[in-house]
């Protein structure tokens, strides 16, 4: 059973003006503009947007339809036709996607789909020792090009989701470890990105230096080994509403994020982008 029979009515739309890259849009500069706006973001909650690493499927979750909790919804581009078609592949949604670098694994928290030749796989499960119970829940799972896992733990008991790692070992994922304090500072530490070759974490939390909620921060690997002080992103990409769940393109030129246009009951919530070089700027 593949991943489009999860959903109870699993529709397909064309959409005959969307061609090229990124759905047709025109790439940002430096400054972040809501994706795709009338396709992905609309005046209801869009968030955790994830492209395959050939750029021709992009995922996203929405909330606020009629009739609809929530769902997980396939932009896919059909290069006979040159027209990216929209499908519902999953009603309710079923995680927050994010792509491994090398396309095989969707990665929905704690769950995750394989790719096959016919499509994605049923839904499948974390063992242990990456989810060591069942009081503990992952939001968001990433994974680097060497099969390392970047996820955050929410635990009923701990109110500071430490984010975690666990290295893959001879075919097997060792025992989490928590994060140093340069990261692991402050509270609600969710949603983190890791870049292919771990050389940065990108992660939201609500910090002392923040502009207000949560806000988006970036970690750079020391050359030797440690991480890096976290970086608030700053004021273009955070402002007092809440932003988070930020990702980078598998061709590592934009990084897409969350950010909260709506009132504090989240009832707009839209997927922005902007150019990596707000990135390169803090590298240097």
């Amino acid at each position: 059973m593949l991943l489009t029979l999860f959903c109870s009515a699993c529709k397909t739309e064309n959409s005959n003006t969307i061609k090229s890259s990124y759905l047709g849009q025109k790439p940002p500069g430096l400054t972040p503009i809501p994706f795709a706006p009338g396709l992905v973001s609309t005046e209801i909650y869009e968030y955790d947007g994830a492209f395959t690493p050939d750029m021709k499927a992009f995922y996203f979750i929405r909330r606020g339809e009629e009739d609809k909790k929530s769902t997980f919804y396939e932009y896919k581009y059909n290069g006979i036709n040159e027209i990216w078609e929209k499908s519902e592949i999953a009603s309710p949604w079923i995680g927050r996607p994010v792509i491994s670098p090398d396309g095989k694994i969707m990665h929905l928290g704690d769950r995750y789909l394989q790719k096959t030749d016919s499509g994605w796989s049923e839904l499948q499960k974390l063992s242990p020792p990456t989810v060591s119970n069942d009081s503990m829940y992952i939001m968001r799972l990433s994974s680097s090009a060497i099969g390392t896992y970047y996820f955050d733990t929410y635990i009923e008991t701990d109110s500071t989701f430490p984010i975690r790692y666990s290295r893959l070992i001879n075919g097997k994922h060792e025992e989490p470890v928590a994060l140093p304090k340069a990261i692991n500072t402050g509270s609600f530490l969710s949603h983190p990105f890791i870049a292919p070759d771990e050389s940065y974490l990108l992660f939201d939390a609500q910090r002392e230096d923040g502009f207000g909620d949560s806000d988006i921060y970036i970690s750079f690997k020391q050359k030797d080994g440690t991480w890096g002080n976290a970086v608030n992103l700053g004021a273009k990409i955070n402002t007092n509403a809440w932003e988070a769940s930020a990702s980078i393109t598998p061709d590592g030129k934009y990084l897409f994020f969350s950010r909260n246009v709506g009132s504090d009951n989240f009832e707009n919530v839209d997927i922005f982008w902007v150019s990596t070089q707000v990135i390169e700027k803090l590298r240097k």
